[in-house]
């Protein structure tokens, strides 16, 4: 929950009802990373497990440089998005602009001061890196959307593995991002079957998770443990804007749909006009496109207009429920135990 929804308040509280919270870590400069961290650690002085507290970071993998031709499309995107920029009288963003997102940077961090368990999005490291964090006590975890991705997280050296159906919120964590195969995404009980076969890792299952009894159903379909985003997004400690928890029940926010208009890549979000007038012109180009357009968000936000905000959610949004990220996690743990033992 890259963008400021996960924070230091979220991963605390769910940690400390019992669950693994996370700190993300895109979008960030590795010193805001750091400062988080502390910030965390601080919250959960009292909780350890082992020698250290219970949380994890995730991280998003860098992206291959633009060719000319995305390059062209790129443009073309900002040419569109003038009358957006118009609009709400803020400028657009450069999208070659340098990054904030310096992933070895980050790695060289968590490896000086070694947290529980990292987790990665976009990609999986080189066996390098992942055996570095092994090293210093760190697990791993990589994203897959496919079989062909846990296996090469596997034989790259990953501890574990997130396994995101097309249900999920926010950022398909594909590994390559073909625009050709755009639609293609597994839902989560298929494509679980078919990582559970493909490898002999432990798997957490994500995608649209917002019940005990589905818990316990993708348990039963194989996961060891279940990653829940959008359930937690209207939770008071959430770093999530207020328009952006009152849409995921909101009837006139009734889907969801997959899009590249705020950020290049394919992320599901609530149907806004944003999308629906731009989604079928934004290019694949991550992260020129979310370069391009974080001004508008912000802009959209600052005035009130969820329309034209990335209202990240998962398919199961309308089953969000705004409790405290701790009674959440206890509420979630109730009914997953009526539903095994029912």
């Amino acid at each position: 929950m890259a963008g400021g929804a996960s924070c230091p308040a979220l991963a605390a509280a769910v940690s400390e009802a019992g669950g693994l919270g996370f700190l993300a870590a895109g979008y960030k400069t590795p010193e805001a990373v750091r400062d988080e961290v502390v910030q965390l650690r601080a919250l959960l002085s009292g909780q350890s497990l082992g020698d250290r507290q219970r949380f994890g970071v995730n991280l998003f993998l860098p992206q291959p440089e633009p060719d000319g031709p995305t390059r062209a499309d790129v443009a073309e995107y900002r040419r569109r998005l003038a009358v957006e920029a118009e609009r709400l009288a803020t400028p657009l963003g450069d999208p070659d602009r340098s990054a904030d997102d310096d992933f070895d940077a980050k790695v060289e961090l968590l490896l000086a001061d070694p947290v529980p368990v990292v987790s990665f999005t976009f990609g999986c490291p080189s066996p390098e890196v992942l055996k570095a964090f092994a090293d210093v006590g760190t697990v791993t975890v990589a994203t897959v959307t496919g079989a062909a991705e846990a296996v090469a997280a596997q034989q790259a050296g990953a501890d574990a593995l997130c396994v995101q159906g097309v249900e999920a919120g926010g950022h398909q964590g594909t590994h390559r991002d073909d625009p050709r195969r755009d639609g293609s995404a597994l839902g989560l009980l298929p494509l679980l079957a078919e990582v559970r076969e493909a490898v002999p890792l432990p798997l957490v299952a994500a995608g649209g998770l917002m019940r005990g009894a589905q818990i316990a159903a993708i348990l039963a379909a194989g996961a060891d443990a279940a990653q829940l985003g959008t359930a937690f997004l209207p939770c008071p400690e959430s770093g999530a804007h207020p328009l952006h928890r009152q849409a995921l029940t909101d009837p006139g926010f009734g889907w969801t749909e997959l899009t590249r208009a705020f950020s290049g890549r394919p992320a599901r979000g609530l149907v806004n006009r944003f999308m629906r007038e731009h989604g079928g012109s934004a290019p694949s180009a991550y992260p020129q496109v979310h370069h391009l357009t974080a001004g508008l968000r912000q802009a959209a936000a600052r005035s009130g207009d969820p329309q034209g905000m990335a209202l990240w959610a998962g398919q199961g949004h309308r089953l969000a429920r705004p409790l405290p990220a701790g009674e959440l996690v206890r509420l979630l743990a109730e009914e997953l135990r009526d539903a095994q033992e029912s």
